[in-house]
């Protein structure tokens, strides 16, 4: 591989971590909610996920996937659902601010409830496997070593992924005292429960093609 081709690849992935999607918003919400910590273990979930589905790709067993009508919908309406579900929670939620005194102390359910919310907002997108099943072929040279390739793919995706989530987390706590006013959580609920169900109907609307 050469660093023309890596950086190129850098490019693209960049502009894939960079854009705001469920995994971010979910994330940046964890860091408001909770703490840039919660908002890490949120992170981590995520990177988790679609690292797992890079390297179903990289390894041919997305295009499998992908050419399967029946588990692109069934991902697909799982993940849908599962994000209309976290709207309507923080849509219908009665909270009218929070207490910045229990921000700090360990989140109900433990940091695996918010790696494994994390984990199937990442999981939940069937577009990543289109998209990563498409992406790789244009920077893989079939004659070079491919275990090496898949590292250094997967090592600068992880990067940049995980730098991405842990920046909105981090932009999430550091809000958090503009949310911590008296009627502004009510207002951020609202906001966030609103784009997480809007999330959900779009991905419900998503085909193969």
């Amino acid at each position: 591989m050469t660093i023309d081709i890596w950086f190129y690849y850098v490019l693209a992935v960049l502009i894939l971590t960079a854009s705001p999607g469920p995994s971010s918003l979910l994330c940046m919400t964890k860091g408001v909610t909770f703490n840039w910590k919660v908002g890490a273990y949120t992170a981590l979930g995520s990177l988790t996920a679609i690292t797992a589905i890079m390297t179903l790709s990289f390894t041919g067993l997305g295009v499998v996937v992908a050419s399967s009508e029946w588990i692109f919908n069934l991902v697909k309406w799982i993940g849908a659902a599962y994000l209309v579900y976290l709207g309507i929670k923080s849509f219908m939620s009665k909270q009218q601010d929070y207490q910045q005194a229990n921000m700090l102390d360990a989140p109900t359910g433990g940091f695996s409830h918010h790696y494994l919310s994390g984990f199937i907002v990442g999981a939940s997108n069937p577009k990543a496997i289109l998209f990563f099943t498409a992406l790789f072929p244009q920077f893989i040279d079939p004659n070079a070593n491919l275990l090496t390739q898949y590292c250094i793919f997967a090592s600068t995706f992880m990067c940049l992924e995980l730098s991405w989530l842990l920046f909105y987390a981090y932009l999430g706590a550091k809000s958090s005292s503009w949310i911590f006013a008296s009627g502004r959580a009510k207002l951020f609920n609202r906001l966030t429960g609103g784009i997480f169900i809007g999330a959900g109907a779009i991905l419900s609307t998503t085909t193969r093609t």
